[in-house]
């Protein structure tokens, strides 16, 4: 069976990109008429966003990673004022490891299905490109005032696997729960997002990740450690073997955790010293 192709969603070469376009105009619109108009949003730090968005090395792709606080959080963590949401020429994918993101630009992750699914594959295309990605590697929406839980694998392999390596920019933002909160009535979210309520999104610094010394240190741990094996292919830039990988990607993950995990602690304190920088 040949590989499958989001002509609609994913790709701009389909009819033109008109359908992607209007997609892109309707919901942007809607989005940030939620986020800019009925709501009150602060964001931290979003010229470095912008920046690494509109403009950074030719052929250097970019992937965004943040916390999964609602089923909106795609589009509207792109909503906020001064953030171009409805340019179709951003040439951004979204990820979700769980659910297709409805944003009209997006690749669709099964939950379960592994990091070596089909449409990773389209996901690593997106980077080779040079083009934004970006991913809510917890897996799954989370609501409560909790930690950032353990990520999932399928960022940091895409991370691992760039044939050229991404800027890594990490993303957190509370508010959202409240927009779209899950249980709202009976059980069940509302009809439509809800207004009045606080967002913030904290974006932090770009990550330096030293891939190579990872890889080393990934293949000298898998040495002395064994592991069940899941097929996977010697794909990852440097041969690495099942087990080196499976450190590889559990290392990098923890390293964005920890790094989210700051970022959500400074938003928990952003809205009384608005002046304060990240550390």
């Amino acid at each position: 069976m040949g590989r499958r192709i989001m002509e609609w969603a994913a790709r701009s070469d389909y009819m033109g990109g008109i359908p992607r376009k209007m997609v892109l105009t309707a919901v942007g619109g809607l989005a940030k008429a939620v986020v800019s108009l009925f709501n009150s949003t602060t964001v931290h730090n979003a010229d470095t966003l912008l920046r690494l968005v509109r403009s950074r090395p030719n052929g250097v792709p970019l992937v965004t990673v943040s916390n999964h606080m609602s089923t909106m959080d795609d589009p509207f963590l792109w909503a906020f004022k001064g953030f171009p949401i409805t340019d179709a020429n951003l040439s951004r994918g979204g990820i979700c490891f769980y659910v297709v993101i409805w944003s009209g630009k997006c690749i669709p992750i099964t939950r379960g299905g592994g990091i070596y699914q089909e449409h990773m594959n389209e996901a690593l295309e997106r980077l080779s490109e040079g083009s934004w990605l970006h991913t809510f590697p917890e897996g799954k929406v989370y609501q409560e005032d909790a930690p950032i839980r353990r990520l999932k694998w399928g960022t940091a392999s895409l991370i691992a696997r760039a044939p050229v390596n991404p800027i890594v920019l990490p993303i957190v933002h509370t508010g959202f729960e409240q927009v779209m909160p899950d249980k709202f009535h009976r059980g069940k979210r509302p009809p439509f997002p809800l207004w009045n309520k606080d967002i913030k999104i904290i974006v932090g610094e770009p990550m330096e990740l030293d891939l190579p010394e990872m890889r080393q240190m990934a293949t000298s741990l898998s040495r002395n450690t064994s592991h069940s094996t899941l097929g996977w292919p010697s794909s990852c830039p440097g041969g690495l073997d099942e087990a080196a990988q499976k450190h590889l990607y559990s290392a990098i993950s923890e390293k964005i955790q920890n790094v989210m995990e700051r970022l959500r602690i400074f938003a928990k304190s952003f809205s009384k010293s608005k002046d304060q920088s990240l550390c």
